[in-house]
C-alpha cells in the first residue's frame, strides 16, 4: 500500500501547485488500511480539517485511478501502523492528539494562548508582535519575483534548508518580507504548539533592551532570547544601523540560538554587507545562513494576486478591470491591495458597477502622477517647504536646518521614485550609507510623530495627489 500511496501523490503533485504539494501532501504518509479505508497519517488536526477541505477529492480520485475504491481518513499520528489495526487503541491516539495540540486557541488564527501581542504598559517578558493571521504559507501569491524567497521559507520551517537554520528575506517595503517571515512563524506553531516564536521588529529588541537596562531586568531579557526562543523573527534590521550596545547584545544572542540549532529569519531593506554602521561580529552572523530577495512582482503575478485579493474581500471583478489595475499598480504589492481597494469601494458607495472607466477614474489619482515624480522635483518641494536652496541642500554642510531636509528629501526620493539607494546618495553628493541612515532617521521620525511630522506629512499629501 505505501507503494500505491506514493503514485498516488506522484500523481497530485502534477495537478496541484508545487508550493502547495510541499505544504500539504508530501508530509502524509500511510497510517493504517483494509479493504475497505485507508488511513493516512498527518501532522497535527490543523492538516486534517485542511486535507478534507481541499484535498481529499484528489486523493480518493488517485487511488481510484489505481483500482483502490476505498474512504480516506485523515489522522494526526505520525507513526505507521500495520494493514487492520485501523482503530486498534483508540485510546493511544487520543492521547497522542491532545499532547500534540495543548496550549493551542481553537480560534481561526491557530496562534497558542502564550503567544501575546506587545501591548504599552507589559513588561517585555512576551513573544512580540502578534503574526497577522493572513500571513501564511497558503495566502502567499508566488510569482517568479518570490519563489525563490519562498521555497527557502517554506524549507527552513520544515528543517530541510540545507543545514541551516538562518534565512535573511531582502526586498524593498510592501514586496512580502513580512508576509514570508510571519508564514515561516505560522508554520511553526501550527506544526509545533510547544514551539516558542518570539516576532520582533530591531526597534522593538532596542527598545526592550533599554527598558531591561533601565529597570535592572537585563539578566531576564537575555534569558528570554538566549535560552526561551526556539523561532527568532527579526524585521528592519537596517535599523540597527549605529546602535553598538544593541548590536553586541543581538549578536551574541544569536550565537546562543545558532549553536542550539534554532531557527532565525531576518528581513531588511538592505544586504548585511550594506548596512552603515554595522560592527562585524553581527554582520557576519547576518550572512551565516540564506540570503535570498525578493523583486516587484511582474504582471502576471500581480494578477494573481488581485484575483486573489478580491476573493478573499468577496468582489470578484471583471478581467479587464483586473488587468488594467495590475497594469497601472505596478510599484509593489501595498499599492496594488490599495488600489483594488479604492476602486472597489468607490464602486460600491456610488452603487454602479465596477468597469474601466471607475478604475481609471480612481488610478489616475493614485497612480498616474507617481510616474512623473523625479529626485529633482523632490529636492525643489523640499526647498521650498523647508526654505532653504538647492545647493545648501548638496553641500557639505552640518547645519541642522540644512541636514533635517536633506534626511527627508533622501526619504522621499527613496519612497516615491525607482532609484536605488546609492544613485540617491550620489545625487545629494553623499554615500550610500548616509542615504540609508537618513531615510531610517525620517522613518522613526514619522513613528514617533516628531518635530517634523506634518511638515513631512504635507510634502507626502502633495506628492500622492500629484498637486506640485
Amino acid at each position: 500500500m505505501d507503494s500505491l500511496l506514493k503514485e498516488v501523490k506522484l500523481h497530485i503533485k502534477e495537478l496541484v501547485p508545487d508550493h502547495c504539494y510541499r505544504m500539504w501532501i508530501e508530509p502524509v504518509m500511510l497510517s493504517a488500511y483494509d479493504a475497505e479505508t485507508i488511513v493516512l497519517s498527518v501532522p497535527n488536526d490543523f492538516y486534517v480539517k485542511r486535507l478534507k477541505e481541499n484535498y481529499l477529492g484528489y486523493f480518493e480520485e488517485g487511488f481510484l485511478r489505481l483500482g483502490q475504491k476505498v474512504r480516506i481518513e485523515f489522522k494526526v499520528g505520525p507513526k505507521k501502523i500495520k494493514s487492520g489495526q485501523i482503530n486498534s487503541d483508540p485510546g493511544r491516539t487520543q492521547k497522542s492528539r491532545t499532547q500534540k495540540t495543548t496550549g493551542v486557541l481553537p480560534s481561526a488564527l491557530g496562534v497558542p494562548s502564550k503567544f501575546h501581542p506587545q501591548l504599552p504598559g507589559m513588561t517585555p517578558d512576551n513573544c512580540g508582535r502578534m503574526l497577522k493571521k493572513n500571513f501564511t504559507f497558503d495566502d502567499f501569491v508566488v510569482g517568479d519575483n518570490s519563489s525563490f524567497a519562498y521555497t527557502a521559507s517554506l524549507y527552513l520551517a520544515q528543517g530541510k534548508l540545507n543545514g541551516t537554520g538562518v534565512l535573511f528575506l531582502l526586498g524593498k517595503t510592501g514586496l512580502g518580507k513580512s508576509h514570508l517571515s510571519q508564514a515561516v512563524g505560522h508554520h511553526m506553531l501550527t506544526h509545533d504548539g510547544g514551539q516558542q516564536v518570539f516576532y520582533v521588529t530591531a526597534e522593538d529588541f532596542t527598545n526592550e533592551m533599554i527598558y531591561a537596562l533601565r529597570n535592572n531586568s537585563i539578566d531576564r531579557f537575555k534569558e528570554k532570547y538566549r535560552l526561551k526562543c526556539d523561532v527568532l523573527i527579526l524585521e528592519d534590521v537596517h535599523f540597527l544601523t549605529g546602535k553598538s550596545a544593541t548590536q553586541k547584545e543581538l549578536a551574541m544572542t544569536l550565537d546562543y540560538l545558532i549553536d542550539a540549532d534554532k531557527k532565525i529569519i531576518f528581513s531588511g531593506c538592505e544586504r548585511p554587507d550594506e548596512i552603515p554602521k554595522l560592527n562585524e561580529n553581527l554582520k557576519s552572523r547576518l550572512n551565516m545562513g540564506v540570503v535570498t530577495e525578493i523583486k516587484a512582482p511582474d504582471f502576471g503575478t500581480r494578477v494573481k494576486i488581485l484575483n486573489k485579493k478580491s476573493k478573499a474581500i468577496q468582489c470578484v471583478l471583471p478581467t479587464p478591470v483586473t488587468e488594467y489595475i495590475a497594469q497601472e499598480a505596478c510599484d509593489d504589492v501595498r499599492q496594488l491591495e490599495s488600489a483594488l481597494l479604492s476602486v472597489v469601494t468607490r464602486g460600491q458607495l456610488m452603487k454602479r458597477n465596477i468597469d474601466i472607466e471607475l478604475a481609471r477614474h480612481v488610478l489616475e489619482k493614485m497612480t498616474g502622477t507617481r510616474k512623473h515624480i523625479t529626485i529633482d522635483l523632490i529636492k525643489k518641494l523640499v526647498c521650498e517647504a523647508f526654505d532653504v536652496s538647492e545647493q545648501e541642500l548638496e553641500s557639505k554642510s552640518r547645519k541642522h536646518r540644512i541636514v533635517k531636509p536633506r534626511q527627508v528629501a533622501m526619504f522621499l526620493s527613496n519612497k516615491y521614485t525607482d532609484q536605488p539607494i546609492k544613485k540617491i546618495g550620489a545625487s545629494f553628493k553623499r554615500y550610500h550609507a548616509t542615504a540609508l541612515y537618513s531615510v531610517n532617521a525620517v522613518e522613526k521620525e514619522i513613528k514617533q510623530k516628531g518635530q517634523r511630522y506634518e511638515q513631512i506629512r504635507y510634502l507626502i499629501k502633495k506628492l500622492e495627489s500629484g498637486k506640485f
